[in-house]
């Protein structure tokens, strides 16, 4: 029998794929112009959200924020040096050229988040501005005109943190 803490585990995750996939799930029905279905979606997503973060944080997953940034350091060090690479390989092994692009380049992001990620342990209180690039995941610190550096996106693309 799993424990309350591994409980907690599966529920976080489970809540949380909930929300991204009605969000996407919201996206699809809105351009199908369902605009109710859209709405309820988005409405349950939320929901979902509610309970991951409930759980979450009774899991004692919200440390001080030093201790957050070690965790994500941690989370995105093991997706591009062990999660990414094997499943990169196993998506050209089977010759599933789509999965293996979004793999490399999420995989690609990853090591970009880490190391932002060890930035700000040495400058939590920094004030520079973060833009994310909405086709790939890179982030930049700053502004940039440069387009994104892994798939090719305009700078003018990137929505700004």
């Amino acid at each position: 029998m799993a424990t309350t803490k591994e409980n907690l585990a599966t529920a976080f995750a489970g809540e949380s794929q909930a929300n991204r996939k009605y969000l996407m799930f919201a996206e699809k029905a809105e351009k199908e112009g369902h605009v109710g279905a859209a709405k309820l979606f988005r409405a349950a997503a939320a929901a979902e959200q509610i309970h991951a973060f409930a759980e979450f944080k009774a899991n004692g997953g919200v440390g001080t924020t030093e201790e957050n940034l070690k965790a994500a350091i941690g989370g995105e060090t093991y997706e591009f040096t062990e999660m990414y690479p094997d499943m990169i390989e196993q998506a050209k092994a089977e010759g599933n050229a789509a999965a293996a692009r979004v793999f490399h380049s999420a995989n690609e992001a990853e090591k970009v988040h880490a190391r932002l990620y060890r930035d700000a342990l040495t400058d939590m209180d920094g004030t520079e501005d973060y833009y994310l690039c909405p086709v790939c995941g890179y982030i930049h610190k700053g502004k940039t005109e440069e387009p994104c550096p892994i798939c090719g996106a305009k700078a003018a693309m990137f929505q700004k943190f």
